[in-house]
């Protein structure tokens, strides 16, 4: 009898086992698809240019940045001259995770490197994103090559003429949802074929495209589809449509509300005013089980259940007929999972982080920050920059803010400028003015800080000399009023090395030709004796690798040259990647090997008003400008 059993239960077991595996594992994970690489002549690169230099720098950005982006999206260049220019994107599927989104970029950015290593043009898609870069720019202008076309195997056999007009009506509505998108151009949508079929359509193209350019780029898309097979999928540079007879995306993540209107207290890092990120994971503290996990526990017990009634009812009741149906059960079951394998796939757990990760969390409705301003009033204007006017403000909750109102002729982008609030914002330190959050409507920017009283905001931040001393300022914006992103890169160049020399750059003094930080720094490197600059009392308790790269990266961000300067994000990698190599600094800014003192009259800029008097002072020529009050 218990041979008999044994034989019974053997074939059902396997089964269960293959089940209890398949269900444990399951996760979406981004699948090749196809590259192209332009290995042409004039479309190549040697392994020790600078184009592939500036390339490895673009794909670093790129893949560190898959894993913050909101929208899926991203865009970035690297390079100073037309010949070492290098642009890339990548466009993540619109419902999946951030996580899922630096997977498949990880994945595409591998492919690109091993398959297409010299091309300067090259491109690879995978069924959750696409990666490409190119000596060209890429973004804003649709791009109709290469295209990617696969369609299932199988051909819908019942009403055939009935599917194809059901996919041709349903993908042109689709088609208008995702091009007059905003954030996301994505969209899916599902249709009712027959009682026990549906369809499920996906169109999606990058953000950056206008609606007209969207529009007409998926129309090539689904005028490319094969809409008489069970699926087919068409991929462009610049947008990709899909169909299939069976849900392949994850609908809650692509339903999702619009976050709620920010109330008028102010948003903090610990408490999230907006609504939360779409999951499918159920929270109880810190312990949550997420959607994947029920169903990789709740299937395998079930099905277990299942088989183990019946059998035995079969071994009790000793007929063989029952054998035959148990056996038939645990195929229909299997055959039933595998077809829903895909759609489980895609239940991935979308949890946000602990802490800032969405940056609608940090947004102030414009009548808030009218309010707090009364305005923008004369009476609560506290200061004025470069970058534009601060006015003091109370939120309705009494919390005074610093509100700085950026100036609209600043170029820099919406989806940029939401990056960089978003990075500031996680930036917490005793001597940093903390950001809460930003105001981004009818065209005005706006950034608002906490408020520091009793004038200790710039005691903490730089001292009293610098409202006096342009020590930080770029030599552009101080002598020609030529402002850009390069100018804050400068500033950052100085603060790194008078972090390592400990000396401020407007109070330094080597020697009786008074030179300045910047010229001593330069001098030392140039006699590749750079670890001189290195603050004594830290000489000998430091790896000296790390500050001579230190050192380069200040150099490198001070040159006089704002073109040769690096991006802020270029220096982020050089920090946190010894990989990527660096270039040789040229001359700083206002190098000057002796070094004459001048008498200059200039205007100071006071903290309580924006009213200014005019003071004489007896300075360097690399202290001539004007400092104000500028929160950060």
């Amino acid at each position: 009898m218990f041979l008999k059993f044994s034989r019974l239960f053997s074939l059902p077991f396997l089964f269960i086992c293959t089940l209890t595996f398949h269900s444990l594992t399951i996760k979406a994970s981004p699948t090749y698809l196809y590259h192209d690489c332009q290995n042409t002549n004039t479309a190549t690169f040697s392994s020790n240019s600078s184009y592939k230099t500036n390339l490895n720098i673009l794909l670093s950005s790129l893949e560190s940045n898959s894993a913050t982006v909101t929208n899926g999206f991203y865009d970035y260049k690297v390079g100073n001259q037309a010949s070492n220019t290098v642009y890339g994107l990548f466009l993540c599927r619109g419902d999946v995770s951030s996580d899922t989104c630096k997977t498949c970029v990880t994945a595409a950015r591998s492919d690109l490197n091993q398959n297409c290593s010299s091309a300067k043009v090259a491109i690879t898609f995978y069924d959750l994103c696409l990666l490409r870069y190119s000596n060209e720019p890429v973004v804003s202008t649709p791009a109709f090559s290469p295209i990617y076309i696969v369609s299932n195997t199988s051909n819908i056999t019942i009403e055939r003429d009935k599917f194809i007009k059901l996919v041709g009506e349903t993908m042109n509505r689709i088609k208008g949802e995702a091009a007059r998108g905003t954030d996301k151009k994505f969209a899916t949508k599902e249709a009712k074929f027959t009682d026990s079929d549906t369809l499920y359509t996906l169109a999606q193209c990058t953000p950056d495209l206008s609606t007209d350019d969207c529009n007409s780029c998926l129309l090539t898309c689904i005028n490319a589809l094969d809409n008489g097979r069970q699926g087919a999928t068409t991929m462009l540079t610049s947008c990709n449509v899909r169909f299939e007879i069976y849900p392949f995306y994850n609908s809650t993540a692509t339903i999702a509300p619009a976050p709620a209107p920010v109330a008028l207290s102010p948003p903090t890092a610990s408490t999230n005013t907006s609504a939360p990120p779409p999951t499918l994971e159920s929270k109880a503290g810190d312990k949550g089980i997420s959607t994947i996990t029920l169903v990789a526990i709740v299937i395998p017990v079930a099905i277990s259940a299942t088989f183990l009634t019946i059998l035995c009812f079969c071994f009790l009741t000793k007929r063989k007929e029952n054998t035959a149906v148990a056996a038939f059960l645990t195929i229909l079951c299997y055959c039933f999972f595998r077809n829903k394998k895909e759609y489980t796939a895609v239940l991935e757990d979308n949890s946000a982080v602990d802490g800032i990760t969405n940056v609608q969390s940090l947004h102030y409705d414009l009548r808030t920050i009218e309010t707090a301003t009364n305005n923008f009033s004369i009476e609560n204007k506290i200061g004025k920059g470069g970058f534009g006017d601060v006015y003091k403000g109370t939120l309705s909750n009494g919390q005074e803010v610093a509100v700085k109102r950026l100036s609209k002729a600043s170029g820099q982008g919406e989806e940029q400028f939401k990056n960089e609030v978003l990075l500031v914002a996680k930036l917490q330190h005793r001597n940093l003015v903390r950001l809460l959050g930003f105001c981004l409507e009818r065209k005005e920017k706006i950034l608002i800080y906490e408020y520091v009283p009793n004038k200790s905001l710039d005691h903490i931040l730089f001292g009293l000399a610098l409202l006096k001393h342009v020590g930080y300022i770029s030599p552009e914006y101080a002598m020609h009023g030529h402002f850009s992103v390069k100018s804050d890169v400068y500033s950052f160049g100085v603060l790194i090395l008078e972090i390592i020399s400990g000396h401020k750059n407007s109070h330094f003094q080597q020697s009786d030709r008074a030179e300045d930080l910047l010229s001593y720094a330069w001098k030392l490197w140039k006699k590749d004796v750079p670890l001189e600059l290195v603050d004594e009392t830290i000489r000998d308790s430091y790896p000296r690798n790390e500050v001579r790269r230190c050192i380069q990266i200040g150099l490198l961000c001070v040159q006089e040259d704002p073109d040769k300067r690096p991006t802020m994000a270029s220096v982020v990698l050089m920090l946190n990647s010894f990989s990527v190599t660096l270039a040789l600094p040229k001359k700083p800014a206002f190098f000057a090997p002796t070094r004459t003192r001048t008498e200059l009259s200039f205007p100071i800029m006071g903290l309580e008003s924006d009213k200014s008097t005019s003071k004489s002072m007896t300075i360097s020529v690399n202290d001539v400008s004007i400092t104000e009050l500028h929160p950060r």
